[in-house]
């Protein structure tokens, strides 16, 4: 990540499996009110007519740069507000997104099935996905297109890979899946900071093709990338996380939050450049973002969050083949876990049942 304005020199989010699992079940105590919701006035809901939800409280999975978009139009435009939340607090990351989810210290998080998953088998968190924003995730096996060029899986044998401690374990996934023996591939420990591929000290960097690669091309670098999503581990991320308590207790309000959200996510893509001034000028404006590449990463964000199963099924749906394409992947990483403990789409259903406009 650029490290000279945009905080990237801050712990990486793209942590899959570096989570301390115990503190997500010390915290997932049964029947916990959600300190950030009120409770349901029995309006319909998303309907927001009458609904009095109290605070809404979202943990993002990053710094509140171009990346949430969608969240920071919905909070702008007022549509938290018309769906019943008296006020919005979008909670920067990263942290520890199980643990504050299931703790009820916030209503959503947004996070991935691969970090939930983990939790919900080995520690028994009682965890759901009930949508996400990016139907592909950005993973990416980042290289110098004048150098490695690293196009295809075949291409990582011989090669010196940077990846980071906690994405290891996606990393030899990626292998797996790819019949790639280990020791085919020399894995460099490095930070969050891309700079060891340029120096020449790897030949490939773990990173997101819609932040190191457009944080490299905006530097002057031509790009490669081998995309996770492409090559054996297609598997959804920026997924909305939310406790089986609020789904049996705060439905309403659950329902309100994608609403409005889907509503914000529909204005984004419909203006980059208004989803950048936002993260620029207001909710990231401490961070000092450069306008440029705010503008490339959100437009390379379209074709992960707007697909033909979107366009027709509506946007944070997850298709069924794509639900078992996400099984699939979390066992490549270890973890068996079937799609009713993970994933709930109900609540997108209902919403979309009760307002079909937001197809069009």
């Amino acid at each position: 990540m650029h490290v000279s304005k945009t905080a990237s020199s801050a712990p990486n989010r793209r942590r899959l499996f570096a989570r301390t699992a115990s503190t997500v079940i010390a915290l997932a105590t049964a029947g916990v009110l959600l300190s950030g919701c009120a409770a349901s006035s029995g309006t319909t809901a998303a309907s927001g007519e009458d609904a009095d939800y109290g605070k809404l409280t979202v943990q993002l999975s990053w710094v509140k740069d171009v990346e949430f978009a969608g969240e920071y139009f919905a909070d702008s435009k007022g549509y938290y507000k018309d769906a019943g939340f008296s006020s919005v607090n979008l909670v920067a990351g990263p942290g520890a997104t199980e643990a504050l989810v299931a703790s009820g210290k916030a209503l959503v998080g947004i996070s991935d099935p691969v970090s939930a998953a983990p939790a919900i088998v080995n520690e028994g968190a009682p965890l759901k996905i009930i949508g996400t924003t990016y139907q592909k995730n950005p993973f990416s096996i980042v290289s110098l297109a004048d150098k490695a060029n690293i196009l295809k899986p075949a291409d990582l044998v011989g090669k010196r890979i940077g990846v980071q401690a906690g994405n290891e374990t996606l990393f030899k996934a990626l292998l797996t899946v790819n019949k790639i023996a280990e020791s085919d591939v020399t894995i460099v420990p490095v930070e969050y900071d891309p700079s060891p591929l340029t120096s020449g000290d790897v030949d490939g960097y773990f990173g997101y093709l819609t932040n190191e690669a457009v944080t490299l091309e905006n530097q002057g670098y031509k790009v490669a990338n081998l995309p996770y999503a492409d090559n054996g581990l297609p598997f959804v991320t920026e997924s909305f996380e939310v406790t089986d308590d609020s789904i049996k207790n705060h439905r309403p309000e659950l329902e309100a939050f994608l609403y409005a959200t889907i509503k914000g996510w529909k204005d984004a893509i419909a203006d980059t450049e208004g989803s950048a001034d936002l993260a620029i000028d207001n909710y990231g404006k401490a961070l000092g973002l450069e306008r440029e590449k705010e503008v490339k990463q959100a437009e390379a964000t379209l074709p992960l969050i707007s697909t033909d199963e979107t366009d027709a099924n509506g946007l944070f749906t997850i298709s069924d083949s794509l639900i078992a394409d996400n099984i699939a992947t979390i066992a490549a990483s270890g973890v068996t876990i079937t799609a009713d403990k993970l994933f709930d789409m109900s609540l997108l259903a209902d919403v979309y049942a009760d307002h079909p406009e937001l197809l069009k």
